[in-house]
């Protein structure tokens, strides 16, 4: 438990979250405690009528009513006590089918239910038939194997479907269930694909870490310090700027948005440098990557409604996604230079919040008339992209923000929007969430829509009237310096309302799997 400034008490959660972790060198047959999940595919063509004559049914000694669409489960007799499920990897035929197979089946022996959550009728805390503890997940029949032509793929997403679907945030009294320990036997080939999967699958679970807590305990500070505590040992250097380096460094921007909150803004500096650093696979010597660490945003003086700001605790989204893409990256022992800039600040009311109508002067000595105090991620970006042109000498920038309810309106809430100064960056950026399941579209940066960001008593206007994705980024690439840059609208995709494959009820990760595969791609 966390004491509040305000002399309350709120419910720190224990980070990291326990994670399952796929045992792949193991084939041997299920132990007699151990509880046991067969995957079956629909074999041939999925819109034919049944089976070819050559191929077994997939609902022979099934369930009555089951078929093996993606993530479907069916429950068996239990043996010796332990648990036994048969699951659906739907046709198999796409990185989809297999991340939602794998998610079934680990929250199957968890004891949990679809979206994650506990199965009521699992218990509390301790789950019976062998569940909680270990399982073996495997395929039922040699068809039901992936196919050959994209194995390693295949079976790379049905690892990251078991890592993050034992996912669970909790900050339940009676604390988290066990997470079991999953042996998925995998050919020798395709092991290191799988733990690539695990590592990438490891990151989207801290951004959801990070981005979940609570507000009431996540200050600017407290989302600093931890990050700098679960990435000990990682290879980082990892460096905190407090209010008074960001005052006399100039961030205007950060200043302002946190200047509401009797908690003090921050600014997160992480720093990945290989022992030799070679001209990289991201065509790039130097990657900055920006992540908006906005803690809570009420709106400040432009104050949302309520129902808008219950989910802000994860307007930190884009940080805790460059946090742990960070990690990732160090892990992955990628082949060039990598920062991420997290500015952090909570967006708050209060007699020293900025107003409309204000003028703030950023890191750069750009200044914004503000319009509009609930278009803040902008601003604390600005200062954070403007400092990474002037000290950083990088050879791209990516940012990454839950920055537009207009992206969101747009895309929808499983898909993020890119904006980028060149076709071939934002095809590079679809390209990379493709290879580790994040889709993402590329939106245009409008020339006719430039000169609205032009302010009459300030170089900018934070705000203007317009398409609200393209205008924020026509904002934000006046602080680019003219460098290759790629902006990343997540505010669809970064939170989920209703789950599905491997993507559970809250914070996503969205995004650090993308941000990892750009820097650190797989061989």
């Amino acid at each position: 438990m966390t004491a509040h400034p305000s002399g309350g008490v709120h419910a720190e959660p224990e980070l990291p979250t326990p994670l399952a972790v796929p045992v792949t060198d193991d084939d041997a047959p299920p132990a007699p405690d151990e509880a046991e999940v067969r995957w079956r595919r629909l074999p041939g063509d999925p819109d034919a009528a049944g089976p070819a004559p050559d191929e077994p049914s997939p609902t022979a000694d099934a369930p009555s009513g089951w078929t093996p669409t993606p993530g479907s489960l069916g429950a068996l007799v239990p043996v010796e006590g332990a648990g036994r499920w048969l699951a659906g990897a739907g046709a198999g035929t796409t990185p989809t089918d297999w991340r939602a197979l794998g998610a079934a089946a680990v929250r199957a022996a968890a004891g949990r239910d679809a979206s994650g959550d506990p199965d009521p009728g699992a218990g509390e805390t301790e789950v019976d038939n062998g569940t909680g503890s270990r399982v073996l997940l495997r395929a039922d029949r040699d068809t039901d194997m992936p196919d050959a032509s994209d194995a390693s793929a295949s079976w790379a997403a049905l690892a990251t479907g078991v890592v993050l679907g034992s996912y669970h945030f909790s900050l339940r009294r009676r604390g988290r269930r066990p997470v079991p320990r999953v042996r998925l036997p995998v050919p020798p080939a395709h092991r290191a694909a799988v733990q690539r999967a695990a590592v990438l699958a490891r990151a989207t679970a801290l951004a959801r870490d990070l981005a979940d807590t609570p507000s009431g305990v996540k200050s600017p500070d407290w989302f600093a310090r931890t990050a700098d505590r679960v990435l000990d040992e990682s290879g980082l250097g990892v460096t905190i700027r407090d209010e008074h380096w960001l005052a006399e460094h100039g961030f205007g921007g950060v200043l302002a948005v946190g200047g509401g909150s009797a908690r003090p803004p921050r600014l997160l500096e992480l720093r990945w440098t290989p022992p030799e650093a070679p001209r990289g696979t991201c065509d790039a010597d130097h990657v900055v990557l920006v992540g908006k660490g906005i803690t809570f945003d009420t709106g400040g003086i432009s104050i949302k409604p309520t129902s808008a700001m219950v989910d802000m605790r994860t307007d930190c989204s884009g940080g805790a996604a460059v946090v742990a893409a960070m990690r990732a990256v160090a892990e992955l022992g990628a082949p060039l230079r990598v920062t991420g800039l997290v500015p952090l600040a909570e967006n708050h009311v209060s007699g020293s919040a900025y107003r409309p109508g204000d003028v703030v002067r950023h890191r750069d000595g750009t200044t914004s008339e503000v319009t509009n105090t609930d278009a803040e991620g902008r601003m604390v970006l600005a200062d954070a992209l403007g400092h990474a042109v002037e000290l950083l000498d990088p050879d791209l920038v990516v940012d990454a923000a839950t920055l537009t309810g207009a992206a969101r309106v747009a895309l929808g809430v499983r898909t993020g929007g890119v904006f980028a100064t060149s076709d071939a960056l934002a095809h590079r950026v679809v390209d990379a969430g493709a290879r580790v399941g994040e889709a993402w579209w590329p939106l245009p940066l409008v020339a006719a829509h430039d000169e609205a960001v032009t302010s009459t008593i300030a170089d900018v206007r934070q705000a203007p009237t317009g398409p609200g994705a393209i205008m924020a980024a026509l904002f934000l690439r006046r602080f680019t310096g003219g460098l290759p840059w790629v902006h990343l609208d997540i505010a669809g995709p970064a939170r989920c309302d209703s789950p599905h494959e491997e993507v559970a009820r809250g914070a996503t990760g969205f995004a650090a799997r993308t941000l990892t595969e750009l820097c650190a791609p797989a061989p």
